[in-house]
């Protein structure tokens, strides 16, 4: 009787929300979704005004921007996360579609400024204050302050809480650009009091008719002395990374730190490749890594062969010293020596960059030696890769690129009280340390095991970041971006080979439970149905189907989407948190993306929509509560 009155409840609630959708069109505005959900419609400025208008600004400045916040030199952890997985192709893209918008402004909101502090301001802007060096607004932002061509900005149709927070940013060093950052140096010379006039006087302006941004800078008047913006800098055109000639030890080798995703880990957000600092947060601390690249100093330089098998095989430095299991050494072990020669063939053919290492910052006792000794002696010993006789060849590629080049049991594999992969649950799944993310089972049906049915979708969302019931996300999307997307067809299908081999024969215990078997999912209440049926109309139907069908291509189906009906719905609620694109790949190079929920709903209503889905359109899953949202987002907003 309690699952009949379910069904008719879902019924009733799907059909009487169900609203003609906006049709669908392959094009950036779509894409772009993700960001007008903030931004406002076509980019003309969120209603309350912390988020700017996008649209008709210099493409260069929308570009600059974008890179700064994706590489950390400008902060804004929601929309750093949402860029994080854009290429420079993309971020161009974006910015010219969002420049070619020209929209009409809204009229300025009545300022209850005082005349002097109107006045103050006025001057400011337009005549500056030579005696502290400071320039006028408009000898970079234009007379009129509608912004020059390619990189600078308008200053007028800004609410004055939005300029406020940027020079406020400028001034705190939260917001830099690429050096020289003049703006870094004309917002510290100015007062508080300063801004606020400033600010106040912008704010009040009407924008005129023509708001079109100058074609180019403005001449710089005589006596005025000229400033130099590394945020100035045009972007270069957009062209193919030139192919150098490698000899056939480096290019294997630049093969494998693809396979291993070597960059993303040795390379900080915007620096060099391959130059280390970036930081791994574990739940003992921070490890930084290290710098890759051949320099003497600070380097690889000085090593040897046998000095990088060690650190591979046995987890020690050149110098016999202990390293942090951060670095997967765990998995590394059992690579080949003649891959790890290949590897290291071509990390010395790279540049030498000069940047020496940082040191971790790990709670006592964690980072010592004497820790990281009684660590290995209970949970690591060297290991060499042992093929199966018995399977063939392609199988046996399969199983060294899933456990050790690609050392997917990093994540997938749940971790002990000490941060040691539990080898006996290999693959299992479990959440990611630190991250609020789930790495499913790449074992279970009902998980991300791959069986004969879901073997297409695994390798297309290895290959390309999306299938048709799966978008790569938070960490995965890393993977897939760094790595996955580069792996040959030959290896590609090795690993379909062995995952499927392991879904086919895993642990009884492991298998799915039978449908019949499942308890039954606790209904919602008429009015929770009803309210959560709405919401799902209102922010999800237009782009995943009022049914839940989503669209081929594009936006994932989520009736009968396993992704959705996992017991842990950690996954479900981050991406509802926090949006953002599938990875760019070299078959999708401009994905589509979801717009951040977490300012725009509560936790209440997200535990709504998101029990909705995972009882709609036939899915079976317990509800989401209030209390899972608000654990992930409290634990997102300490980190």
């Amino acid at each position: 009787m309690m699952k009949t009155l379910q069904k008719l409840l879902l019924l009733v609630a799907a059909t009487s929300f169900n609203s003609v959708a906006a049709p669908f069109e392959d094009n950036m505005a779509q894409r772009m979704q993700a960001c007008t959900g903030c931004h406002g419609v076509q980019g003309r400025a969120g209603p309350d005004g912390y988020y700017p208008r996008l649209a008709g600004k210099p493409a260069g400045y929308l570009y600059n921007q974008l890179l700064n916040i994706r590489d950390g030199r400008r902060h804004y952890a929601l929309m750093a996360g949402l860029l994080a997985p854009l290429d420079k192709p993309y971020l161009m893209a974006m910015a010219q579609y969002f420049s070619g918008l020209k929209l009409p402004y809204p009229p300025p909101i009545a300022t209850k400024a005082t005349p002097e502090l109107m006045a103050r301001g006025r001057t400011l802007v337009t005549e500056g204050d030579p005696a502290r060096d400071l320039p006028p607004c408009q000898q970079c932002h234009g007379e009129a302050l509608t912004g020059a061509e390619p990189h600078v900005p308008g200053l007028l149709g800004l609410p004055r809480d939005y300029l406020n927070a940027q020079l406020g940013g400028w001034r705190t060093g939260q917001r830099r650009a690429q050096a020289p950052d003049c703006m870094s140096h004309i917002a510290k010379r100015l007062s508080s009091q300063d801004v606020v006039a400033a600010t106040h006087w912008l704010a009040a302006q009407p924008v005129p008719a023509n708001s079109q941004p100058l074609a180019a800078l403005p001449t710089m008047k005589a006596g005025t002395k000229e400033l130099r913006c590394g945020s100035a800098d045009v972007p270069q055109p957009l062209t193919e990374k030139t192919v150098t000639t490698q000899s056939t030890q480096v290019a294997k080798g630049a093969y494998l730190a693809r396979v291993g995703n070597c960059e993303h880990c040795h390379t900080t957000p915007g620096g060099k490749p391959y130059t280390g600092q970036r930081a791994i947060t574990t739940p003992f601390g921070t490890a930084y890594s290290t710098n890759l690249t051949p320099d003497k100093a600070t380097g690889l330089g000085q090593w040897t062969l046998d000095d990088f098998w060690q650190a591979l095989h046995h987890g020690k430095s050149r110098d016999g010293r202990l390293l942090s299991p951060a670095f997967p050494y765990t998995s590394y072990t059992a690579m080949r020596r003649a891959d790890a020669d290949a590897l290291f063939a071509f990390l010395q053919s790279l540049p030498p960059e000069n940047q020496p290492h940082r040191g971790h910052d790990m709670r006592w006792p964690y980072g010592t030696q004497v820790a990281l000794f009684a660590w290995r002696t209970l949970f690591f010993s060297p290991q060499d890769f042992q093929a199966d006789a018995a399977r063939s060849a392609a199988w046996n590629r399969g199983a060294y690129l899933v456990n050790v080049l690609s050392h997917c049991g990093e994540c997938h594999t749940p971790r002990n009280q000490f941060g040691a992969a539990q080898t006996k649950l290999a693959l299992r799944g479990g959440l990611i340390p630190m991250q609020g993310w789930l790495a499913p089972s790449l074992l279970s049906r009902s998980a991300a095991g791959t069986d004969a049915l879901r073997l297409n979708d695994t390798l297309q969302l290895l290959k390309t970041g999306h299938s048709s019931q799966a978008t790569a996300s938070g960490p995965m999307a890393q993977v897939v971006q760094g790595s996955t997307q580069h792996l040959n067809e030959a290896d590609l299908q090795a690993i379909g080979l062995y995952l499927q081999s392991l879904t086919q024969t895993q642990d009884p215990s492991q298998s799915e439970v039978p449908a019949d078997r499942l308890p039954a999912a606790r209904a919602m209440a008429p009015a929770a149905m009803t309210r959560a049926a709405s919401l799902y109309t209102s922010h999800c139907a237009d782009c995943h189907g009022h049914q839940g069908q989503g669209i081929t291509g594009a936006y994932p189906a989520l009736a009968g989407n396993r992704a959705v009906f996992l017991a842990d719905a950690s996954n479900l609620i981050q991406t509802t948190l926090h949006g953002g694109f599938a990875p760019v790949t070299l078959a999708r190079p401009k994905p589509y993306g979801m717009p951040p929920f977490m300012l725009t709903l509560g936790d209440s209503d997200i535990a709504l929509v998101l029990s909705y889905i995972r009882q709609a359109w036939g899915n079976q899953a317990t509800p989401v509560t209030e209390s899972d949202v608000s654990r992930l987002r409290e634990h997102q907003a300490s980190r």
